[in-house]
């Protein structure tokens, strides 16, 4: 225990190095995620047909892909995909969940403290979230993501939310709050995309989210303390989305029922 918090402090207190997002780390994260979207194309042409097994009532798997993290020129590349299964739900259902961006920060409370669509046509939206996460310092990030959603009647459907700015938030919620120059800060969170893929199947609904991130490498001679850490973050926030989401399902159907 206290080598993980030695280790989330030096993590954290990486603040003093700063670090730069390099053109080549992001070179290599959109020819990742161009490969993962391609997969994805094929994948919902072909009705049903999901990477995941469906899992067990109201149960949740979590897996990494390509080892969950790994290194890609002046940076770390995250991916990992998990799914669970909703008693009841139905596609239509998460596809008001994910449209309803206005209650992100009730449903993704404390991670997720202010959401708002900056543009919205109905299935693609352009929107602006506030990030907060607090371990042995507190991280205020601010995005903006295009999100495209699409239902398939109500038997299937998917939602893409890709990054287009993060910013690191210096003095949040103060008179001195300010932005840092995009991709010249402490490297907690450069880019994040989240692939969603729902479809309806016996009792319920069978939902897939994949995850992909990228952040600063750590700095050298600190791996073997801090690589393991780092890689446990992303499997902690993807778990904390699918069971805030399905929590969400299941609130919604039982104030419905009432």
């Amino acid at each position: 225990m206290q080598n993980r918090k030695t280790a989330m402090f030096l993590l954290l207190g990486m603040n003093c190095a700063g670090a730069s997002l390099s053109p080549s780390a992001e070179r290599a994260y959109g020819v990742y995620v161009s490969n993962i979207e391609a997969r994805l194309a094929r994948q919902h042409a072909r009705l049903g047909t999901y990477l995941m097994e469906r899992t067990a009532e109201a149960g949740m798997r979590v897996e990494a892909v390509n080892g969950g993290t790994w290194q890609v020129p002046g940076a770390l590349l995250h991916h990992w995909r998990g799914a669970a299964f909703v008693p009841n739900a139905t596609p239509k259902d998460l596809f008001a969940v994910l449209r309803d961006f206005s209650q992100y920060p009730r449903h993704y409370a404390p991670q997720v403290v202010a959401a708002r669509a900056l543009a919205d046509n109905g299935e693609a939206a352009t929107l602006a979230v506030r990030f907060k996460e607090q371990r042995v310092l507190t991280i205020v990030l601010d995005g903006e993501y295009k999100v495209e959603t699409r239902l398939f009647g109500n038997e299937r459907g998917y939602s893409f939310s890709r990054s287009s700015h993060v910013w690191q938030i210096d003095n949040p919620g103060t008179t001195q709050e300010r932005r840092r120059p995009e991709g010249q800060d402490d490297g907690f969170l450069w880019r994040l995309n989240s692939y969603w893929s729902f479809t309806r199947v016996r009792g319920g609904l069978q939902m897939e989210c994949e995850a992909v991130s990228l952040t600063r490498d750590v700095p050298h001679g600190l791996g073997w303390l801090i690589k393991p850490i780092v890689g446990n973050l992303p499997r902690e926030a993807l778990e904390f989305t699918l069971r805030a989401t399905s929590n969400a399902l299941t609130e919604n159907l039982v104030r419905e029922a009432d």
